[in-house]
């Protein structure tokens, strides 16, 4: 049930003449109704959800689709409620409005967890009123009239589409309560419907950042110091000025910006720029941070993250003990679109354009680089191509309002791919010990996890499995402060710990003499039976996929195949993995990954599945290949050359199952990615006896001589 106000708003109706227009604030779902003819001109952009008169029903997806069905999913869930055919929905990207829409972001797998109820609330109430509307025309009751594809029904069978009904409708008193309805009444939600933008991303239409142009905007590209921990220190544009279709050179903050009038001209006048750099901080490469994780893993300080029982005494009384170290290396986020960014700086306001993952940051930012109100800055949001957290960040959207301040002109700035590898914000190297301490019986008693990460301030998650499922238990952390920008990169922290962890407990599976899903499931029991302290993860959940993977798998239960298990909570949503290798001719050949995955209601099964299946190349392929190394502070890795990415034949085939139980979706753009590297990790251990110990492991020690085979 819902409460309303008069604040934000859903529209019906797109003629000057009339028609419907909701109020709806996503913080409290409410709506209020005005005359939709005051308010003809705003219908565009301003609203959430309009039905023209020719019964074209438009529903404005507010939050950045970078990949993840977000624009697709968002409408679903309204059309469900409103009860409409899909086949008349139209989907419009909303610009940045932080008035009607709450949580306007793409970050942290929590657009559809946040907003869920909202948009159910907002397609309900807008039906509520349709129906009502109808029932005054025929005089009758609403309760006794249906909706079913757009039309209101008459018991008679008499019907009016949505179309016909928003102008009456538009006249009539927000209900206070609607009701939504019950799960097994759904019709479009839990089916597989194409993404709205299938058609223009085959056909090429203008849908990407890179994609934007506007008639008199100018073209710049940035040089930055190629190494972190460097500054300006002098420029020599003197050839550059005088090259064709520049306009000039303009040298603003550690960057030297050459502007002009397209990409290409700009691109080879950046190839003629004198720039020298000097220190300015700490220079690091990747073998000093090698040493530091090797120093700072046995600091006697470091920052306790939960503590249980007496880890000392456990660990003095076992009859088994078993350490392991972990480490992986920095990553380039590499999403196939560059960084770019529209900005056009006026004297009555600012207009930005381009793909954020955050809209709202990039306003702000820019109002307070511009010291002006983020009420004179509006934000129109493309199409990403990619972001995994690198389009949280505002800083190439700054760049581009400050250059257009400086040169007061549009502008469009876009960094090349080596700008993108060399400057970005990459995800942190982190190093990880891990102990367990087992007693005579192969019970596990006690446990230790010590984390030291670059720039990760915790590089642990102190409450999530196995913590409270054993008595004595220590998490600590280590930070390093480096010049080297770091970020959020898909599933933050869990990309990497998630391999470690399940790496690390199906050893001790083994040293046990359990089967390592049975051992999980006796820990996940014991968490139940006598917590210990706080968990965030729900133990049924958890256990729930691990027997779902089980059971799909056929695990032990193959013969001429090694598999390998792993199960992860993160984003609020579970995920267990089971990946099969076969040897071939003495080297392992990964045939098959099962994932079975707890997401709450799912709703687009056709999407749902693409991101399970997006997480699992994503984590293998990084698991496999990604690294990114660093020499005198300057990225070694500066484009796909020598950035290795999966390739398409070296993608298993991937199954993919959803655990139904009802309850209301919980994220899904990166739980299926942190389980990956374990699964397969612990299948090559079962198919080569050789344990893995850090990524990317095609570069490991105990892998030479093993050639992974491709799939052809």
């Amino acid at each position: 049930m819902m409460k309303t106000n008069r604040r934000g708003f859903i529209k019906l109706g797109l003629s000057a003449g009339g028609g419907l227009m909701l109020g709806f604030n996503w913080s409290s779902a409410v709506a209020s109704i005005e005359n939709f003819s005051a308010a003809a001109t705003h219908v565009d952009f301003n609203s959430y959800l309009a039905i023209s008169p020719e019964d074209v029903i438009t529903i404005f997806s507010p939050n950045p689709e970078l990949g993840q069905n977000i624009k697709t999913s968002f409408p679903m869930v309204v059309a469900e409620e409103l009860d409409a055919d899909w086949k008349k929905v139209k989907v419009v990207q909303a610009p940045l409005d932080t008035k009607k829409y709450d949580r306007q972001l793409t970050g942290g797998s929590g657009a559809v967890p946040h907003s869920w109820e909202r948009l159910r609330k907002a397609g309900a109430t807008a039906r509520q009123m349709l129906m009502e509307a109808a029932a005054k025309r025929w005089s009758v009751s609403a309760s006794t009239l249906t909706t079913n594809a757009g039309f209101v029904i008459h018991p008679d069978g008499r019907k009016l589409t949505y179309g016909e009904l928003a102008t009456e409708a538009g006249k009539l008193s927000v209900p206070a309560d609607v009701k939504l309805k019950d799960r097994k009444d759904f019709k479009l939600i839990g089916t597989a419907v194409p993404n709205v933008d299938n058609h223009d991303m085959i056909t090429g239409k203008p849908l990407f950042g890179l994609d934007f142009y506007r008639e008199g905007m100018l073209h710049a590209m940035i040089q930055r110091p190629a190494s972190f921990g460097m500054k300006l220190k002098s420029v020599d544009a003197t050839a550059v000025k005088s090259m064709p279709g520049i306009v000039d050179v303009v040298t603003f903050k550690n960057n030297v910006a050459i502007v002009g009038k397209s990409t290409w001209e700009i691109m080879k006048a950046r190839k003629a720029l004198k720039v020298e750099y000097e220190k300015d901080g700490n220079i690091e490469s990747t073998s000093d941070h090698d040493r530091l994780f090797k120093e700072l893993l046995d600091k006697p300080d470091a920052t306790v993250r939960r503590k249980d029982g007496d880890v000392e005494a456990a660990f003095k009384s076992a009859a088994q003990v078993i350490k392991r170290e972990y480490q992986c290396p920095f990553l380039s986020h590499a999403p196939m679109e560059p960084m770019n960014f529209f900005a056009h700086v006026k004297a009555d306001g600012v207009e930005l354009i381009g793909p954020t993952q955050t809209p709202d940051r990039a306003r702000n930012a820019t109002a307070t680089l511009l010291g002006i109100s983020p009420d004179k800055i509006t934000v129109d949001i493309t199409r990403l191509g990619g972001g995994f957290g690198r389009r949280l960040q505002a800083d190439y959207v700054v760049e581009a309002a400050e250059l257009s301040s400086l040169i007061k002109a549009p502008v469009k700035v876009t960094w090349s791919r080596e700008d993108d590898m060399m400057g970005g914000s990459y995800r942190p190297a982190v190093r990880y010990r891990f102990e367990a301490a087992l007693d005579a019986k192969g019970n596990l008693i006690g446990y230790k996890l010590r984390g030291v990460g670059i720039n990760a301030g915790n590089s642990t998650r102190e409450d999530n499995f196995p913590s409270g499922a054993v008595d004595n238990l220590l998490i600590e952390s280590v930070d390093h402060q480096s010049p080297i920008t770091t970020g959020a990169w898909r599933a933050p922290i869990t990309n990497f710990l998630a391999f470690a962890e399940q790496a690390f407990l199906d050893e001790v599976a083994l040293a046990a003499k359990k089967d390592p899903v049975q051992f999980r499931l006796e820990l996940l029991d014991r968490a139940k039976q006598t917590p210990i302290g706080a968990i965030r993860y729900d133990i049924d959940r958890m256990k729930s996929v691990i027997n779902l993977a089980a059971e799909k798998s056929g695990w032990g239960k193959k013969k001429n195949l090694a598999q390998g298990f792993s199960v992860y909570f993160s984003h609020r949503s579970y995920v267990a993995q089971v990946a099969e290798v076969e040897m071939v001719k003495g080297n392992p050949v990964l045939r098959k990954i099962y994932a079975a995955s707890d997401c709450g209601i799912v709703i687009n099964k056709s999407g749902a599945r693409q991101q399970v299946t997006g997480g699992i190349v994503d984590g293998l392929g990084h698991a496999l290949y990604g690294q990114v190394t660093f020499k005198e502070g300057a990225a070694e890795q500066r484009n796909f050359n020598n950035y290795r990415l999966i390739r398409y034949k070296e993608v298993p085939e991937v199954e993919v199952h959803f655990v139904d139980n009802g309850i209301d979706p919980t994220g899904l753009g990166e739980p299926a990615l942190p389980p990956t590297g374990g699964a397969v990790a612990n299948a090559l251990f079962k198919a080569t006896g050789k344990r893995l110990y850090n990524q990317p492991f095609t570069l490991q020690e105990e892998m030479k001589g093993v050639k992974l085979e491709q799939k052809m």
